[in-house]
């Protein structure tokens, strides 16, 4: 594939709602999701928010991880962007989407660096 990179944008429904509004795991889950990918981790910023719900970004020399928890609804909103063709975001994206116990992923790809952007049909996993 010749772009700059695939940027994975997924729905998760029905996700584990403590999980969701727990800060630490959510952060060892992006850090693992990371790592199963083969990506190479910069730096690590999450933050919990009161009452509840959870924001954060893994920051990869290949680009990032990001996800905004909503537990109220069981619902997450997640980003995988990677650099390149070496790192496979869907990786890092079934990773995240298992370890919430997400039952609906809704997400589609999108190349990017290849001009005017085109959004395919989602998938559902």
């Amino acid at each position: 594939m010749d772009t700059m990179g695939r940027h994975v944008i997924a729905e998760m429904w029905d996700c584990n709602i403590n999980t969701l509004n727990d800060m630490g795991s959510i952060e060892q889950i992006f850090v693992n999701a990371a790592l199963k990918a083969g990506a190479e981790i910069r730096e690590v910023a999450f933050h919990k928010f009161a009452p509840q719900g959870v924001s954060g970004v893994v920051i990869i020399s290949e680009s990032h991880l990001t996800i905004h928890s909503f537990p109220e609804h069981g619902y997450a909103s997640i980003d995988v962007y990677t650099c390149g063709d070496i790192i496979d975001p869907n990786v890092a994206c079934d990773f995240i989407s298992e370890a919430l116990e997400s039952k609906k992923c809704e997400k589609v790809e999108l190349p990017r660096g290849m001009g005017p952007v085109v959004v395919p049909k989602y998938s559902t996993l």
